[in-house]
């Protein structure tokens, strides 16, 4: 790309096909393979407009006996059938300030209970958002700063088609005459009101209606300059005239395409790379292909439901066969919101409090519409991946996908490419990450007969996304708290041997009254009730708590703890490891290189250690790389790392949740991918990767299982932390049901050990003889646990 076409007479000089190439070379740079569109519902609020442009047959006068709003129930009503289509956004269009010219406006919205159009247009859009959860995105032209805020709290972004700058199209006989809305200097201060509001903006600017290539131009770099000075502008539309019957430009002529495709490739090389240029697929003869060449990547909104209706001549193309030609141009067809994902990822700056916790629960990891109802733990199955039409993976991927497959660490911003995959390049990840699994681990899927002990819910941290703990006087939040005698943890011991059980997984919140005693005795209760039973206990920050409250170092008290009978740690409380994330998610919690000293010490004592990464709440991919390129340099450093286990987050009953503050977990493409990138960047360094049931249920572990993992985890006979945040499983996996599965899944089941030998065949024979487990006790809290154990 030569630097001539920033200006404007390079690009006026240009030829085409030249000025094409630049933006779209521009385009790919920042957007990749990812070409997107919104699913929406259009809702004309209103035809009536005090404004006469000379190409519009939205704009309509009153009618006798014909209302001239919508009314709350049509409003709704249409939403509605848009949310049951899968639509995220609502569309309001309407004509700017018609009560300034009719009489029935007024007297219309005066029996609404409103002054002007903007006021009714407000109630309905919260009426469209607490109803049906669709976000929306109002249109109702210029505005004042006091109508833009009043809009903002029940509106995601807002937009005005700036059209043009050209004060000559408002002279007479010109489109604008007689339309006192569309003078620039309205326009432009709508513009800036909305920047300076914090507005997320959607404008763009007509072609065709009378102006020259040097005026839009000027209005592309007033409308770059305005993004410059408050960095709102969203998108920007290339909207071509069309010469409709009854109006007063029926007979002119219409741009012909390579002015579109002239304009089009003119904006992307002005405005600033991260605002989107669209052009709307249905008023350009489905030339698709050429319009994608001159540098778009989005296409606006589509509507599965209703009709352009300021182009009611102009059918929408079938989303199916919009992918289909996307895909012809080598790019991968995107759902997103009305709210593009920098402004959701910067919400604290661009949106409404309200508005957070219902533009959350339609996005994804990417900030892309989330497109499924399925979320971890939940009773619905896991959707089946997505059909998205055939694009080749670019040089990218390919090299990422080479250099994992060789055991190359790759890089954090490789690690986000592969977790961008969808489409075909998605099955591409997942095929070299099953393929490394087979040449790794062969067909076997291995898992484990335990038994999960929580033996305590009372802790004093606050995590944000724990639904399982309480503190002392919670008693009526998901239960009673409890704290387990060292009896009942022995009796669930000793009955988990007698199932087939080679390990107990204890964890447990970080009880006020605990001490480094507490653990301690709580290991030698397992090994006297049972000594061949493996212990597999404490997460880091129960290790980093026991150690403190003896004023021990790490070392000094993980050789306590193994001398005591543990064998090896759970790799939780990692969360993400990175400690953006975590200042938000788990503050008080131990830090991300905390985590890792506890990890550091336990391998260097000879404890193995699981890894685990809790994800699909707040964090982004970018984070998800971070994770995982510092859990490879750990297992460089040690080797002891016996396996990586994604834990998606469950997010029903979680605090961070129920406030509004988070997603509602990972969708299931995430899913799979954590589990087919995790095999790829870990390779060869760890070689076992653990899908969990109890997050994903059985239909989802068997789709991860197809994409790298190796191995089910365990049986678990009791799981308290994922059903306290609402999971619908968890409740023991039994091994008969958990080979069936594995073959289900076409492979070969292996009952292991918890460090990956094979388990004694004696106690396989008693896991597939189980009797039905016994009624769990649960102990009524007391300072119990801290003076029992000092006094031994």
């Amino acid at each position: 790309m030569t630097t001539q076409f920033f200006s404007d007479a390079g690009i006026l000089a240009a030829p085409l096909d030249a000025l094409m190439a630049a933006a779209a070379a521009m385009r790919d740079r920042e957007y990749g393979s990812i070409h997107t569109y919104s699913r929406k519902v259009f809702i004309p609020l209103t035809y009536l407009c005090r404004d006469v442009c000379a190409y519009c047959t939205f704009a309509k006068p009153p009618k006798a006996g014909e209302p001239v709003f919508l009314s709350r129930d049509e409003v709704l009503a249409i939403a509605r059938a848009g949310a049951a289509a899968g639509c995220t956004e609502a569309l309001f269009t309407l004509g700017e300030r018609p009560e300034l010219r009719y009489r029935a406006a007024r007297e219309a919205l005066a029996a609404l209970g409103h002054e002007t159009t903007i006021g009714y247009l407000a109630e309905m859009c919260q009426a469209v958002l607490e109803e049906t959860g669709l976000l929306p995105h109002a249109n109702p032209g210029t505005l004042t700063e006091e109508e833009m805020l009043r809009l903002r709290g029940g509106c995601v972004s807002q937009g005005m088609m700036l059209e043009s700058v050209s004060p000559r199209l408002c002279a007479p006989g010109g489109p604008h005459y007689g339309s006192p809305d569309k003078h620039p200097t309205a326009r432009l201060e709508t513009l800036e009101r909305a920047g300076a509001a914090n507005i997320p903006f959607t404008t763009g600017i007509l072609i065709g209606i009378g102006e020259t290539r040097e005026e839009r131009l000027e209005a592309l770099r007033a409308i770059d300059a305005s993004h410059g000075r408050h960095g709102h502008i969203q998108e920007v539309i290339i909207q071509n005239f069309r010469a409709k019957d009854d109006t007063r430009m029926s007979a002119a002529p219409e741009p012909g395409f390579d002015e579109l495709l002239w304009t089009i490739a003119a904006a992307r090389l002005i405005l600033a790379p991260g605002i989107s240029v669209q052009a709307p697929p249905n008023l350009s003869a489905r030339e698709y292909p050429r319009l994608i060449a001159a540098g778009i990547n989005d296409w606006g909104g589509i509507s599965p439901v209703t009709i352009d209706h300021v182009n009611p001549e102009a059918p929408w193309p079938h989303i199916s066969a919009l992918a289909e030609n996307t895909a012809l141009a080598g790019k991968i067809l995107v759902q997103r919101l009305p709210l593009y994902p920098r402004y959701l990822f910067a919400r604290a700056h661009w949106l409404d409090v309200k508005l957070v916790a219902p533009t959350l629960r339609c996005a994804d990891s990417d900030g892309f519409a989330r497109g499924e109802a399925w979320s971890p733990g939940g009773h619905a199955p896991p959707p089946a991946p997505a059909y998205l039409p055939y694009t080749k993976p670019d040089a990218r991927l390919t090299a990422a996908l080479n250099a994992a497959t060789q055991g190359d660490g790759l890089g954090e911003d490789d690690i986000i490419r592969l977790f961008a995959a969808r489409g075909a390049e998605f099955d591409a990840v997942c095929a070299a990450a099953d393929e490394l699994r087979r040449n790794v681990n062969g067909d076997t899927v291995s898992y484990v007969v335990n038994r999960n002990i929580n033996y305590t819910n009372i802790c004093y941290y606050h995590c944000k996304f724990c639904a399982f703990s309480k503190g002392k006087t919670h008693e009526d939040l998901r239960g009673p708290a409890y704290d387990l005698d060292l009896a009942e943890v022995s009796r669930r011991t000793e009955e988990a041997w007698a199932r087939g059980a080679t390990e107990v997984c204890m964890q447990g919140g970080i009880h006020p009254d605990y001490t480094g005693e507490t653990y301690l005795a709580l290991c030698r209760a397992v090994k006297e009730a049972v000594p061949q039973m493996h212990i597999h206990a404490f997460s880091p920050l129960e290790v980093r708590h026991g150690a403190s409250t003896l004023g021990l170092s790490l070392t000094a008290y993980l050789e306590k703890l193994r001398a005591a009978g543990l064998a090896s740690l759970p790799g939780t409380a990692a969360e993400i490891l990175d400690d953006e994330v975590r200042a938000a998610l788990c503050p008080d919690k131990l830090n991300t290189a905390e985590w890792f000293e506890v990890m550091q010490a336990a391998h260097e004592v000879g404890l193995r250690t699981t890894s685990t990464i809790m994800f699909g709440h707040i964090e982004q991919p970018l984070h998800w790389a971070r994770h995982l390129r510092r859990i490879r340099a750990q297992q460089v450093k040690t080797g002891g790392f016996t396996e990586f286990v994604p834990l998606p987050f469950v997010h029903m009953e979680a605090p961070l949740y129920r406030k509004g503050g988070s997603r509602q977990g990972p969708t299931m493409r995430e899913a799979i991918l954590m589990h087919a990138v995790g095999r790829l960047v870990l390779n060869p360094v760890i070689s076992n990767i653990q899908v969990s049931w109890v997050k994903l249920g059985e239909e989802g572990a068997k789709q991860c299982l197809a994409s790298g993992a190796n191995d089910l985890g365990g049986t678990l006979m009791n799981e308290s932390i994922s059903r306290a945040a609402g999971a619908a499983h968890g409740q023991e996996l039994e091994p008969a049901r958990m080979e069936g599965l594995i073959r289900a899944a076409g492979r070969t089941p292996r009952l292991r050990n918890t460090l990956y030998g094979d388990a004694p065949e004696s106690q396989r024979t008693r896991a597939f003889g189980a009797a039905e487990l016994s009624p769990i006790i649960l102990t009524h809290p007391k300072p119990r646990l801290k003076t029992q154990a000092a006094a031994q």
